[in-house]
């Protein structure tokens, strides 16, 4: 590629364009238009892979319903209930706020589908309740918080592994089930270093919940927690599309806030509604910028030339796997994880095929690596948006963040190495892979 090619111009001015603020998805748009202005093609193409792109596939509407969904149930008393419950059943041991934290994000994971939405939603009330009376630091409080928050965009429903679908022509159902396992394997492991910290420092032991109490705390939260009952439900018994399942949890949604709990006014549903198409809307010009993006890297071939020169170096799916982590790891300290799912991905995907690869494997695989992007510094958008909702520096955000990153890295080699962590659901509901 000559550095003074339509393509390498393109990137230079995305490039450019991102660095001097301008939202990516404008950038990508932008580099697009001067491709083919360059390339001596119709400009007009870049609309129309715009709207062909938004409107061919009905899997984008699941992505805002998925959304409006979370935004119910973060409203009135559901979180409350959902943190009593969580209390109830870890808050007894050693360090168990702590503890309470990750087991809220495992659950919340069903309503939200996205770490930024986990993070906004619980934040501020975990790091009132860690803090309060000098319990835990501010700092570890926050950098918790903002650790745990990646486990919601891996388990269902995940937006992310959505965006992954729309790329790889993948089933959403297949790559949900596929995304449990190593949603709790994270948990698994945060649990863990919790446990170690909680005897080092000597956290304290919250007020033990009678036993006695404990069915009327789960009943309070059930409805809550069958979320993503019927969510699964309704796709895997054939009754719904991804999309109509979508649809059916924002419903879900509206009626245990508005009607059972009563928690939600006619003026909140208003707010959820704005505030989930001020999201979508944020989402959906990032894929539409990745669409018409995406049109250019196919016309240079980028994808087959990519495929065709790593099947000269004869890489093993093994040593090609480990190459996209390290790959994905560096991308995710800068880039957006959208971005990185809408643009690069693609690109890797036919080697995924002719290497054998498994797909949902592979997708999994690569949003937890786009997730721990979001806490890995320089970049890290959930450790700017931890600084922000908690009031601590960044670096003592970041000190403290850093052994939970470890084992997460930990973690996602296991899920690299042991396809099976991926793969063991999917299969026992009839994948074929």
């Amino acid at each position: 590629m000559s550095f003074a090619s339509p393509f390498a111009i393109a990137l230079v001015v995305i490039f450019g364009l991102s660095l001097s603020g301008l939202p990516v998805a404008y950038a990508m748009i932008g580099g697009s238009i001067i491709w083919l202005f360059l390339s001596n093609l119709d400009m007009a193409t870049a609309a129309e892979q715009l709207l062909n792109g938004m409107m061919a596939s009905q899997l984008l509407l699941a992505i805002p319903l998925f959304i409006l969904a979370a935004e119910f149930m973060n409203t009135g008393s559901i979180m409350d209930r959902l943190l009593r419950f969580c209390n109830a059943i870890v808050g007894r041991f050693r360090g168990g706020l702590a503890q309470v934290n990750v087991v809220q994000s495992i659950i919340f994971a069903s309503m939200s589908g996205s770490a930024l939405a986990d993070a906004a939603a619980s934040g501020k009330l975990m790091q009132s309740l860690m803090t309060r009376d000098g319990k835990y630091t501010p700092a570890y409080a926050a950098a918790l918080t903002t650790v745990s928050s990646v486990i919601g965009p891996i388990m269902p429903p995940s937006i992310p592994l959505v965006l992954y679908a729309l790329v790889s022509d993948t089933s959403v159902g297949y790559l949900f089930l596929a995304g449990v396992i190593p949603g709790l394997l994270l948990g698994i492991v945060q649990s863990g270093l919790i446990a170690i910290t909680a005897r080092r420092r000597n956290f304290p032991v919250e007020e033990r919940v009678p036993l006695s109490r404990l069915p009327r705390i789960t009943w309070e939260a059930f409805p809550a927690l069958m979320m993503p009952v019927i969510l699964l439900g309704c796709l895997y018994s054939g009754i719904t599309t991804p999309t109509e399942a979508a649809a059916v949890a924002a419903a879900y949604a509206l009626l245990i806030s508005a009607v059972l709990y009563r928690s939600v006014s006619v003026t909140g549903i208003y707010r959820s509604l704005v505030s989930s198409a001020r999201v979508t809307v944020s989402i959906g010009m990032l894929i539409a910028g990745a669409l018409v993006f995406n049109f250019v890297i196919t016309s240079e071939n980028i994808p087959k030339t990519l495929s065709a020169m790593l099947k000269t170096y004869e890489l093993s799916p093994l040593v090609f796997l480990l190459l996209v982590n390290i790959l994905l790891l560096i991308l995710g300290c800068f880039l957006e994880g959208t971005t990185i799912i809408l643009v690069i991905l693609p690109v890797l995907l036919p080697t995924v095929t002719a290497l054998g690869i498994d797909p949902v494997h592979f997708g999994v695989m690569a949003v937890v690596n786009i997730m721990l992007g979001l806490v890995t510094p320089p970049y890290g958008l959930l450790l700017f948006m931890m600084t922000k909702i908690a009031d601590v520096p960044l670096r003592d955000i970041v000190r403290e963040a850093m052994p939970y990153l470890y084992v997460m890295f930990s973690a996602l080699a296991i899920i690299t190495l042991v396809p099976d962590t991926v793969l063991f659901l999917p299969r026992l509901m009839g994948y074929k892979g």
